[in-house]
């Protein structure tokens, strides 16, 4: 770690342990100690000081990131916490290293999801600032009407989240089943959506993350591509940090 003051919330996400949502949340739940005394939340680490996270001491920061992308499966929960989740992601994939999920995909949902050790990319992913799309496939219940998508494509307001759905895309494909490309991540956004217009969702699968489109057999991850890399790189390089690919990547495949 450099000489300079970090923040315990960003030195926790570059050490690779979690995202800096997490870190927060680790942190209020005191869960977190610099040199075995508790912080508080804007606490800054300084060279030699000892972070633990539950007594387990975390180490320096990381360059060399792991990039994954994993095909869901419905019943699998996107959580780190395997004290909690039986069927939690990470225990399922049982990567080597510790890895954690950016953003969710809910439990009754199928499909994309990558997954890092690099906290940092986590909130350059997930910041809607940055309209960053993700495509779904959806079935539904009934008859799939133009009224329908035109209403889903105009926004729909949420009573439970207080707000309104931003525009999007949506195509039907046949009676029951439709596209749609969202920009945002609100908690359940489509089945809510759906819910609204008096639809019930069957299954919802994402398919693509911005670059990134799902190409590996139901639970299964890969390696991100050099190209995938260099192209999430460019869509990504007005965050605060940039990142770089490894030297070499290959695919992978496990489970």
């Amino acid at each position: 770690m450099s000489d300079q003051l970090i923040r315990l919330n960003k030195f926790l996400s570059e050490a690779g342990y979690c995202s800096r949502r997490e870190a927060d949340r680790l942190i209020d739940a005191g869960r977190v100690t610099i040199n075995d005394v508790v912080p508080e939340m804007g606490t800054k680490v300084a060279t030699g000081d000892v972070v633990k996270v539950d007594g387990e001491i975390i180490g320096e920061r990381k360059k060399d990131f792991v990039y994954l992308a994993f095909n869901k499966p419905v019943g699998i929960v996107c959580t780190t916490d395997t004290r909690v989740e039986k069927d939690n992601i990470i225990d399922f994939i049982n990567y080597p290293k510790r890895i954690f999920p950016i953003g969710r995909l809910d439990k009754p949902s199928e499909g994309l999801i990558l997954l890092t050790d690099d906290g940092d990319i986590v909130n350059k992913i997930l910041r809607a600032s940055n309209n960053h799309e993700k495509e779904y496939v959806v079935t539904v219940d009934k008859p799939i009407s133009q009224t329908f998508i035109k209403r889903m494509a105009g926004g729909i307001y949420i009573e439970e989240l207080k707000q309104r759905t931003k525009k999007c895309e949506v195509r039907k494909i046949d009676t029951f089943t439709f596209s749609i490309i969202l920009t945002q991540g609100l908690n359940r956004q489509i089945r809510r959506m759906c819910e609204y217009l008096n639809y019930e969702v069957l299954t919802l699968k994402r398919i693509r993350i911005m670059n990134i489109s799902l190409d590996m057999p139901l639970g299964t991850y890969r390696e991100l591509t050099e190209e995938e890399f260099k192209t999430l790189s460019e869509l990504i390089s007005d965050s605060k940090k940039t990142f770089q690919p490894k030297q070499q990547r290959t695919r992978k495949s496990r489970r």
